[in-house]
């Protein structure tokens, strides 16, 4: 069960509609990095949340939270269409020019939802949901979640850059804070779990025996013409202490040339196959 407050979870104003910038909004309702995939990231690990269930609130909660974000930007996006011209004439009596690329904006702003905003991205390209990871393990949802968070955070800031009105800057100050603290939240968690040796490599429950563990720690250096980059990866304990990093210069593939046998009859291929 859901609840809602008919007021935003922040102040929204606008003080010069910008319908360009409108269309801009759109990536962080829709887009890869925007509020629908967190809001169902969350919701989705959240229904398949095993063990602590403080998890699992915190996901619903969190969820919920980026719904509220949505609408926040739905509403921002509207009030940027404010003003926005509704017919061929009153476009034309300005720029004939300016017309002819709408200026930059959404046109489905003004043929689909009527000056407000849709769950779509800043190309208006619908979000699929081929973005929303839950796998089921909390470690792997963990960092798939700060991934998300950086990701919004990116956007969010620039899209601050991008626009000098003081209140969609303001709008999108709330929103970098709130991901700050996201970011922080699900690290949190793998802190919880022990930290990031304790969870590594995730999952930490498939037994040794299982993984073919002398592949398991070394940087295999692909590059024809260069030295392996030396780096933390490259050397010393790794990070679940299970093992050393080395380095591999020129590797050599372990493996055969791939080959098939022969095609079947009535399989469609050239009798040559067979």
């Amino acid at each position: 069960m859901f609840h809602h407050s008919s007021k935003l979870q922040y102040h929204v104003k606008v003080d010069k509609p910008d319908p360009q910038f409108a269309k801009l909004l759109q990536q962080a309702i829709g887009g890869i990095e925007g509020e629908i995939r967190v809001a169902m990231q969350y919701f989705f690990q959240a229904m398949g949340a095993r063990g602590d269930d403080r998890i699992r609130d915190m996901l619903l909660s969190t969820a919920t939270e980026e719904l509220s974000h949505i609408e926040i930007l739905g509403h921002a996006v509207a009030l940027n269409l404010e003003g926005a011209p509704v017919s061929l004439q009153e476009e034309s009596a300005k720029d004939p020019v300016v017309n002819a690329i709408l200026g930059g904006a959404n046109p489905r702003h003004l043929l689909s939802s009527g000056l407000s905003a849709m769950p779509v991205n800043a190309n208006g390209v619908p979000f699929d949901m081929s973005h929303v990871y839950a796998t089921g393990n909390i470690g792997a949802d963990m960092l798939a979640n700060v991934t998300a968070e950086a990701g919004g955070r990116t956007l969010a800031s620039r899209l601050y850059n991008w626009t000098d009105d003081k209140g969609m800057k303001d709008m999108l100050a709330f929103l970098i804070a709130r991901d700050t603290y996201h970011q922080e939240q699900w690290l949190a968690v793998i802190e919880e779990l022990g930290g990031m040796k304790a969870a590594l490599p995730i999952p930490n429950s498939t037994p040794e025996e299982h993984e073919a563990m002398e592949h398991s720690y070394y940087y295999l250096n692909t590059l024809m013409d260069k030295e392996a980059p030396e780096g933390r990866w490259s050397s010393g304990p790794s990070l679940d202490g299970r093992g050393e990093y080395t380095v591999k210069q020129q590797p050599e593939p372990l493996g055969e040339e791939p080959k098939l046998g022969r095609a079947k009859e009535k399989s469609g291929a050239q009798k040559e196959q067979m």
